[in-house]
């Protein structure tokens, strides 16, 4: 098991499509709760996450050998499924949707509220909400980019569009944050949460 945990995650594929089921087991437990995070912050809801999570590791064992290493990492391969999966499951939603569970404890990084005036929580919604109403091409290179720490190749990669594409769409996906943000309450501590997105802004 300590040879598993030490593994890649291509490693670990190599080792399912031969049939190595303890290998599917560890990169089950390496993936999952990103592949989730990815869903609910797309999606704004826990039951469409806990389905697409299911879904992409279905598709995972019903088809190993559909992943190509020469396009990118495992990883990338599959937030790519959970990307098509969310399309498919997302229903027309309002631009107040709010998040149904917590689920994902590390949603974004929250600077401390200076002015003392909301909670952790409250302001953690307040950037949750902002990042929901975004229209979906601007969303996704948010999660992807600044709540999944990716950089523009790998991001592209999941996106099947090239690495200008995905940084102008970050660009204007964080302008309009800031906007969105800044609407809501001019000295909310949300906004100061946002400049934290803006610094990154290349």
């Amino acid at each position: 098991m300590t040879a598993l945990a030490d593994a890649s995650t291509n490693h670990l594929l190599s080792r399912m499509q031969a049939g190595d089921e303890a290998a599917f087991a560890e990169l089950y437990r390496r993936l999952q709760g990103k592949i989730y995070c990815f869903a609910l912050q797309m999606s704004g809801s826990a039951s469409i996450a806990e389905e697409v999570t299911q879904e992409v590791f279905l598709t995972l064992i019903r088809d190993p050998r559909r992943y190509d290493a020469r396009r990118g990492p495992v990883s990338a391969y599959l937030y790519g499924i959970a990307r098509n999966c969310v399309l498919r499951s997302l229903p027309t939603r309002r631009s107040d949707t709010r998040i149904e569970e917590e689920g994902c404890a590390e949603f974004l990084m929250v600077q401390e509220n200076p002015l003392g005036d909301l909670t952790r929580k409250e302001t953690i919604e307040e950037v949750r909400r902002a990042v929901l109403s975004l229209p979906g091409h601007y969303r996704e290179v948010v999660v992807l980019c600044d709540l999944h720490e990716m950089d523009y190749a790998e991001a592209s990669n999941v996106l099947s569009c090239s690495v200008g594409t995905v940084r102008s769409r970050l660009h204007r996906a964080r302008r309009l944050l800031l906007v969105k943000l800044k609407s809501r309450s001019a000295d909310s501590p949300a906004g100061v949460t946002l400049q934290h997105l803006a610094r990154c802004t290349r």
